[in-house]
């Protein structure tokens, strides 16, 4: 394992060693998720990030000496991670900041962020012996969960997910071979019969915000971003917030970098959370302490960030407090309205949850959260094609034309094209 020094507990310091607990701390309970912690003076004597640059590998485990796992630890094999990261000078234009890249996570496997987290929990569910490997979710988590596990034999993979997710994200799962159970009732509930039912089974359960694992697979994310800015990392990343674990990664990646002595600086991460889904943007208004937060209904069309109660809340407010940055909000029609704007703007298709970072972004700018020479990092968290009804509702248009010259040309007339 690669000099994993503890497991911490983020609410009150607890220490672990990385066998000792599966999921959060035993003293202080759900709320309390736990960080893996390295001997980075260890590290830093061991790894040169130039021999990782020249690294063959095109995929997350090129940073397997920076992550929970044996060196000889079998890993999926699905090709995970070393996503694009474009450079977008239209957005930065039209924003009028510096420089903005989109590192495009919907190039995943599963077409999401999230095929990062359930590659390292299936892992290290391989290296435990564990056999079953469940999750709940909207979608997301468990289409990347389904497709990973699908490429592994000796895995059979149960999903508990609401009956109302959208259609694309099911038919995944189903396609996929998972053993999936439509909840009828929210994603909260099936998050809790899903831990009930890990438990009652002795499944390992890959649910985020519970297992610290699935930070460490998120936080490649950062770690390619500051890779493919040669060792730089930009001055703000902004992302879509539901769970806070996706947020909570890219935090722990930049931190680590840090700690390796490999960037300079943390990037202000901007937390981007639906208006109809803004429990951690309130509390962080607020001044609220993860513990003390409580469920609020959560209704947003960006499935994917919708939460009563974050479950890797904890983390997700360190994350924006100690990078210096922020939480907005967004409407669902400034979500809509940011899918084809994003895509014409850049070229990426973006599902609702992952255009909200784009929404938030512009809302940051108009804050004054961020100034006009300073290079900001969207993650672009999960494809359009995840969810065609609402990008189909974003996008009117087309013409109907009948099957001849003429209607095609008075078509393209009208159109300003001829």
């Amino acid at each position: 394992m690669a000099d994993v020094k503890e497991l911490r507990c983020v609410i009150g310091g607890c220490r672990y060693g990385v066998d000792d607990v599966s999921y959060t701390c035993p003293v202080h309970g759900e709320v309390a998720t736990l960080d893996i912690l390295y001997d980075y003076p260890a590290l830093r004597a061991q790894l040169d990030r130039d021999a990782i640059s020249a690294s063959p590998r095109a995929d997350c485990w090129r940073y397997k000496a920076l992550l929970p796992l044996a060196p000889a630890a079998a890993v999926p094999p699905l090709a995970v991670g070393w996503t694009p990261l474009y450079d977008a000078p239209r957005i930065a234009r039209s924003l009028g900041l510096r420089r903005v890249f989109v590192k495009d996570d919907g190039a995943n496997p599963t077409g999401s962020l999230k095929d990062r987290a359930s590659a390292l929990v299936l892992a290290r569910a391989l290296e435990l012996g564990f056999r079953t490997v469940s999750a709940a979710s909207t979608g997301n988590a468990a289409a990347a969960l389904a497709g990973l596990g699908a490429s592994l034999p000796d895995i059979d993979i149960v999903i508990f997910v609401p009956a109302s997710a959208p259609e694309a994200k099911i038919a995944q799962l189903l396609v996929y071979g998972a053993h999936v159970l439509l909840i009828d009732g929210s994603y909260d509930q099936a998050f809790d019969l899903c831990q009930a039912t890990c438990a009652a089974r002795q499944w390992y359960s890959r649910n985020t915000g519970v297992n610290p694992f699935t930070t460490e697979g998120k936080k490649t994310v950062a770690l390619e971003i500051a890779e493919q800015l040669n060792w730089r990392a930009p001055d703000v990343v902004a992302v879509s917030v539901g769970d806070g674990s996706i947020i909570s990664g890219i935090h722990k990646g930049f931190r680590d970098l840090l700690e390796l002595g490999w960037i300079d600086a943390m990037p202000r991460l901007i937390g981007v959370q639906a208006e109809g889904s803004a429990v951690l943007a309130n509390a962080y208004k607020r001044g609220i302490a993860a513990q003390d937060i409580r469920p609020a209904e959560a209704a947003t069309i960006a499935d994917s960030i919708g939460a009563s109660l974050p479950r890797d809340r904890a983390k997700a407010l360190r994350a924006v407090r100690h990078s210096g940055g922020g939480f907005v909000t967004v409407s669902d029609a400034e979500i809509l309205a940011a899918i084809p704007e994003f895509a014409q703007l850049c070229g990426v298709f973006a599902e609702p949850a992952a255009a909200a970072a784009y929404a938030g972004l512009k809302s940051a700018v108009n804050a004054g959260l961020i100034d006009s020479g300073e290079s900001v990092c969207i993650v672009s968290t999960g494809l359009g094609l995840k969810d065609i009804a609402r990008a189909r509702e974003s996008a009117r248009g087309g013409m109907l034309v009948a099957a001849d010259r003429e209607s095609v040309e008075n078509a393209l007339s009208k159109a300003g094209l001829i």
